[in-house]
C-alpha cells in the first residue's frame, strides 16, 4: 500500500530483518560461600610459615639439609672434610649469639663460656674477630706512625708488611695454638673438641680490638698498661674456661693451665712490641 512517499510493511517476519527484542531474562542471584580470607592468618595454615611463634625458614629446605635421593653427593670419611656441608653447622649462629659470646669474653672471671658453647661452637665469630684485628692493627698502626712522623716533620712511607705480618700472627695463632693444645689434651686423656678450642681462642682475641684503638694515645706508659690489661683479660678468659676440663688430665693440669695463661700473655707482649710501639 502506497501513501505518498512511504511504503507500509506488514507486521510479519521478513527474511533478513532484525527480530524484535523479547522480554529481558530474569535476574540471576549468585550466592558466594562464606570465606575466611578476612581472618589472618587462616586457621590451620599450611606451609613453612604456619604459626607465628616459629622463625621464618628458607623457602627451599634442600639448602639446609639435602633430601634423600637428591643429586648432591653424600660424602663420608675424610672426603666430607672438603665439602661445604661439613662446615655449615659451625656458622649456624645469629647476631645475638655472637654478641653474647663477645660479652662473655669481656667478663673473663665468669668461666662459663665453654659450657654455653659446648653444643654449638662456631667459627663465624672467630673468623671475623681475627679479620677485624688484622685491619685494625694495620690501619691504627699506620695512622699513628703517620702522625708521629708528621709531628716531627719527618718523611713517612707506608709499610705494607704491617698487614701481612698481622694476618700471619692472628690467623696463625688462632689456628696453631688450639691445634697444639688439642694434641696435648688428647695425650693426657682429657680430649677437647678442636672446633670448641678454635671458638674459645677466637673470641679471646676480641679484647685486643679496643686495646689497639686506644693505642693512638701518644703515651708510652699508657700503651703498656693497655697491652697488659688486655693480655691479662684474654689469658684469664682462656685459662678459667679450660681449667675445669683440664683438671681431668691428672696432676699435670696446673702446668697445662699455667702454660696456656703464659702463652696468652706472650701474645700480648708481642703485640705491644710490634703494634703498640710507635717507631719514628
Amino acid at each position: 500500500m502506497m501513501s505518498g512517499n512511504y511504503t507500509s510493511i506488514d507486521n510479519q517476519n521478513v527474511t533478513g530483518s532484525v527480530p524484535s527484542v523479547g522480554d529481558p531474562p530474569p535476574h540471576v542471584v549468585v550466592k558466594f560461600n562464606d570465606s575466611n580470607l578476612q581472618t589472618f592468618p587462616p586457621a590451620g595454615a599450611q606451609g613453612k610459615i604456619a604459626g607465628a611463634s616459629r622463625p621464618p625458614r628458607d623457602a627451599d629446605d634442600t639448602f639446609g639439609k639435602p633430601a634423600s635421593g637428591s643429586d648432591e653427593p653424600q660424602q663420608s670419611g675424610w672426603f666430607r672434610t672438603f665439602t661445604i656441608a661439613a662446615y655449615r653447622p659451625y656458622f649456624d649462629v645469629d647476631t645475638s649469639d655472637v654478641l653474647e659470646r663477645i660479652k662473655d669474653s669481656l667478663f673473663p672471671f665468669r668461666g662459663s663460656f665453654s659450657e654455653k658453647t659446648a653444643n654449638n661452637p662456631d667459627l663465624y665469630g672467630p673468623f671475623w674477630i681475627c679479620t677485624t684485628l688484622i685491619f685494625v692493627a694495620a690501619s691504627i698502626g699506620t695512622f699513628v706512625t703517620y702522625l708521629a712522623h708528621k709531628l716531627q716533620k719527618k718523611e713517612w712511607d707506608y709499610d705494607i708488611n704491617l698487614m701481612t705480618w698481622s694476618a700471619g700472627l692472628f690467623y696463625g695463632y688462632v689456628t696453631v695454638v688450639p691445634l697444639a693444645l688439642y694434641i696435648v689434651l688428647k695425650y693426657f686423656s682429657a680430649p677437647s673438641g678442636f672446633v670448641q678450642l678454635l671458638c674459645l681462642y677466637g673470641y679471646s682475641l676480641f679484647v685486643f680490638i679496643p686495646a689497639l684503638c686506644l693505642s693512638v694515645i701518644p703515651q708510652e706508659i699508657f700503651r703498656w698498661v693497655i697491652a697488659g690489661v688486655a693480655g691479662l683479660m684474654s689469658a684469664t678468659f682462656v685459662a678459667l674456661n679450660l681449667r675445669n676440663h683440664i683438671k681431668s688430665a691428672g696432676e699435670s693440669w696446673f702446668l697445662i693451665v699455667a702454660g696456656i695463661f703464659l702463652l696468652q700473655l706472650a701474645l700480648a707482649l708481642v703485640l705491644k712490641l710490634y703494634l703498640f710501639t710507635i717507631t719514628v
